[in-house]
């Protein structure tokens, strides 16, 4: 067996953000090294397999990095999307005028609350531009739906509301622009899935909750191939994980996350357990990279542009 020898590196100050890449790899180290082939991997990702799976969770979509996920929909990176409720909300939010305020970890909520904010980590959202604005911006989209049908998915319900968006930083947008499907499997839980339940508790439309089983099932099983990009954890990584076990596994998988294995979560469950339930093959390439998505997948996405030809 052969090793490379670690590098010392050092700055010539004209490097670009492809050479920094290399300079991790040759660093080494711990989230360094696994920066660098995550790069590596979604560039065979990409280049190799006609299923390209993106999950998130919601609370990145409340910070910048939306605009760069929207980013890699609008470049056809990827032609699925799983993620949760609260991402429907933010994105509805943020395009339809709400203002998402740079705050702090370190306030006294009580005195946010009396300014009618809700706290999301450090970001503020006053309550207004939140649950009441998403409910109009849904229920208006859905007296427009509801004309031309009785009966409709989740899916469909996204596609709708993404084609009626005029920010270029919306993923919902982004995605029904290049008809790539976005999957929420627990959209009851938010703004978004309570304004369908209480349209549906007035009006006759329907929601039919596994028309987008259908369509995922249909999806994988038409796959030749298929790898995920998956940021953060909870039910978009496993839903992904979930349906890839019934087609052989994904070929390549990058996860990042600051969540850990040994608390018996999927969320920190690495990619050799997801090969022990077939959800991984056995001789996938995965990478596994250990921190702040706000940090790293910019990194990661702006590798993944630059050696794909989009930027």
């Amino acid at each position: 067996m052969s090793f490379e020898l670690v590098r010392d590196v050092k700055f010539k100050g004209s490097e670009t953000v492809e050479d920094l890449i290399e300079i991790y790899r040759a660093i080494h180290g711990f989230t360094a090294e696994s920066i660098a082939r995550a790069v590596d991997v979604l560039t065979k990702c990409v280049e190799e397999c006609d299923l390209r799976v993106l999950t998130f969770t919601a609370n990145v979509v409340a910070t910048g990095l939306r605009g760069i996920l929207a980013q890699l929909l609008e470049n056809e990176l990827f032609n699925v999307v799983i993620t949760t409720c609260g991402t429907v909300d933010h994105d509805i939010a943020r395009s339809f005028g709400a203002r998402y305020m740079k705050g702090s970890f370190d306030v006294d909520d009580r005195s946010l609350s009396e300014q009618g904010l809700h706290r999301l980590g450090n970001v503020f959202i006053p309550v207004s531009d939140y649950g009441p604005l998403i409910e109009k911006v849904v229920f208006n989209i859905l007296d427009e739906v509801s004309k031309d049908h009785e009966s409709i998915g989740v899916r469909e319900i996204l596609t709708e509301i993404g084609k009626r968006i005029d920010d270029e930083n919306s993923i919902l947008r982004a995605a029904a622009l290049k008809n790539i499907p976005i999957y929420v499997p627990g959209f009851v839980d938010g703004a978004f899935g309570t304004a369908l339940f209480m349209y549906t508790r007035f009006k006759p439309l329907k929601i039919d909750i596994l028309k987008d089983e259908q369509e995922l099932a249909d999806i994988f099983f038409r796959a030749k191939k298929s790898c995920a990009f998956i940021i953060g954890g909870g039910i978009s990584k496993h839903h992904a994980l979930w349906w890839a076990q019934f087609h052989e596994g994904f070929s390549y998988a990058v996860y990042v996350t600051t969540a850990v294995e040994w608390d018996g979560s999927l969320s920190g469950a690495r990619p050799r357990e997801a090969i022990t339930w077939g959800k991984l093959r056995s001789e996938a390439r995965h990478v596994t990279v250990y921190g702040d998505a706000t940090v790293v997948v910019p990194i990661i996405a702006f590798g993944l542009l630059r050696r794909t030809g989009k930027i």
